[in-house]
């Protein structure tokens, strides 16, 4: 009888073992989950198992042998390609894949070089127990015999496997409560709960989401309103309008991390203008970026509406219907000439679409600007040319303008040619880290550049002058590299402090001033805008005015870290900034849902479609 039943049950115990093995050990040396116990390893051990039965328990519905050993070999086969997908853009990401970026397929062969750049030769052993089991059933069909397993003993099969699921799920709820309200945590969910139970449970939020707009009304707004006049901070009188009439020229500089200011690498200046144009501008040191998995269109999205992006994929793409009131649409309202100015293909990242949305009167791409193969690396036109041509534009446009512009060359993975080499890489085991130098060391040289075209212009003098990294440029994939460059370990609060990242404002005949307090891109919106002379009180935005006396010193992450004036909230602990260690929780916990709070609403707005209510002429009757 036992002999009997191993034999029945031998093909999908092998296809089972081989990937519930293989899953185990892809977290462990794949992914950078932090595991503080012994439960969670158990948990981590577990939350493979239970989905992997029930995807290779449908083997038994099969009749023919032929037929089973297909789908077997099929079904292995793809939930490798889905783990090994998740391994690729960890890599770069340092994240998990959702469905709304299975969607962004315009946007896979710009990728380019940096999905190839995170591929490796040894990447084939991710496959090895599909091909093990390819050959056994080609050559050995004997040893992975199947036949028919009794109805009793499919039950006990199928009862065993929903047993597992919900002793994974009484676990993690256990180690994590309220685990599935928490979906901006997707590190949490996999450690949890597992990728491929991840990714179901993405399926579901994917099809609430849309389901969302379709039942949402007005009557959700009006508590989203009161909480945006509640949270605003009225302006200082002194700053609001001292740029009135102003161009605004705004710089997203790509991948640019606040830790190379006034910092050096073998002995070199990294950032000599930027460290010189800081003294001359408002300098915010303690800002952060606040993007998701829409990384640089994450950052526009931020700056231009005052509203958080998305957990999951990137408002450009999911929701680029949607109405918006962002700042270019303001700034149009008031005179201006609205537009974006990035010499690359316009569909990247949907901006072709979105930027209509946002109100932009003009988006200049890469068709409007003279591209080669002598003035691109990388990712495209370089930055030193893109500056020259797109000042070339500015003089004919009508103004005041806003020009959003977005720069290119310091963009993973960070590959140069030796002719704008100006300082030398940097000694480490990231190679990604050591060139990342020299590619910021180019685009700091092109900004100096850009503003001397502006000065010879004649521009200068009329413009506001706005720099800001869009996100971080070395994830923490590269912390081994970074703990050697910063000669201290990358512990969570290292981590959550290096996603600072430059913004400074230059204002002509406004001195220079750093300016401390804790913000974020979603503060960015009513700052300019107030500087520029236009209310925003009334309108739907989440941030404040960082020159304000009463804004406060919070920047929510979305992945629900936050800073304080005195606290970091990273890996669920509080961290005492001054210590860099971790404290009493208590400190954190009332900013715990403020922070949730924020980003709840933000996703109500988007998810809901809700501006599309919005009557900004009705609000300021009602002030």
């Amino acid at each position: 009888m036992k002999r009997t039943i191993r034999s029945n049950i031998s093909l999908i115990a092998v296809a089972v073992l081989f990937l519930w093995m293989k899953t185990y050990i892809v977290y462990k040396t794949s992914f950078n989950m932090d595991i503080e116990n012994a439960l969670q390893e158990f948990i981590l051990l577990i939350n493979p198992l239970s989905f992997i039965m029930l995807a290779m328990g449908i083997g038994f519905l099969f009749k023919t042998d032929k037929t089973r050993n297909r789908y077997l070999l099929f079904t292995s086969f793809l939930l490798t390609f889905l783990l090994y997908a998740n391994v690729v853009f960890y890599r770069f990401f340092n994240d998990f894949i959702t469905m709304p970026l299975l969607f962004q397929t315009s946007n896979f062969a710009d990728l380019g070089n940096s999905v190839t750049e995170e591929f490796n030769l040894f990447d084939i052993l991710y496959f090895a127990d599909v091909i093990i089991l390819f050959l056994l059933l080609k050559f050995k069909p004997s040893i992975v015999k199947f036949r028919p397993m009794s109805k009793m003993n499919r039950r006990a099969y199928f009862l065993s496997a929903v047993a597992i699921m919900f002793l994974n799920l009484g676990l993690a709820e256990v180690e994590r409560p309220q685990l599935l309200t928490r979906t901006f945590d997707r590190e949490m969910l996999v450690k949890n709960i597992g990728t491929f139970n991840y990714h179901i449970y993405d399926v579901f939020l994917q099809s609430k989401s849309s389901a969302q707009r379709a039942l949402a009304d007005g009557s959700e707004l009006t508590e989203i309103e009161n909480f945006a006049d509640a949270k605003f901070a009225e302006q200082d009188d002194e700053l609001f309008g001292i740029a009135k009439g102003k161009n605004l020229i705004m710089v997203s500089v790509e991948s640019t991390q606040a830790f190379v200011l006034n910092n050096e690498v073998n002995g070199q200046e990294i950032t000599p203008f930027l460290n010189d144009f800081a003294k001359e501008s408002l300098n915010f040191t303690n800002f952060y970026h606040q993007t998701g998995q829409g990384k640089t269109s994450d950052a526009e999205f931020l700056t231009e509406n005052s509203i958080y992006p998305l957990s999951r994929g990137a408002v450009f793409f999911t929701h680029s219907g949607n109405e918006f009131t962002s700042m270019a649409e303001k700034l149009a309202e008031n005179g201006y000439y609205s537009n974006a100015m990035h010499a690359n293909n316009k569909s990247f990242w949907n901006r072709d679409i979105m930027y209509k949305s946002l109100g932009y009167e003009r988006f200049y791409e890469v068709s409007d600007y003279n591209v080669t193969e002598d003035n691109s690396v990388n990712w495209g036109m370089k930055d030193v040319p893109f500056f020259e041509q797109s000042v070339g534009l500015m003089k004919d446009m009508p103004q005041p303008f806003y020009s959003k512009m977005i720069t290119l060359t310091n963009h993973h993975p960070f590959y140069y040619d030796e002719e704008d080499k100006m300082i030398d890489e940097y000694n480490s085991n990231s190679g990604t880290l050591n060139r990342y130098f020299v590619t910021v060391r180019y685009t700091d040289e092109s900004l100096k550049r850009f503003v001397e075209e502006l000065k010879a212009s004649g521009l200068y003098e009329d413009s506001v002058i706005v720099l800001y990294g869009d996100h971080y440029g070395i994830s923490e994939n590269h912390n081994e590299a970074m703990s050697q460059y910063l000669g201290k370990e990358v512990t969570p609060f290292v981590s959550a402090e290096l996603q600072k990242v430059p913004f400074m404002i230059h204002i002509p005949g406004v001195d220079g001033k750093e300016i401390s307090t804790v913000g974020g891109q979603v503060d960015v919106r009513p700052t300019l805008l107030h500087l520029l002379g236009i209310e925003t009180k009334g309108d739907i935005q989440f941030g404040q005015d960082l020159l304000s006396e009463e804004h406060e010193s919070f920047a929510a992450f979305r992945d629900g870290r936050f800073i304080t004036e005195d606290y970091v909230y990273a890996d669920n602990k509080c961290w005492d900034k001054e210590t860099e260690q971790p404290t009493d929780n208590s400190y954190c916990e009332p900013y715990i849902e403020k922070a949730a709070t924020e980003l709840s609403y933000s996703d109500r707005v988007i998810y809901g479609d809700l501006l599309r209510f919005y009557d900004p002429d009705s609000a300021k009757k009602e002030e």
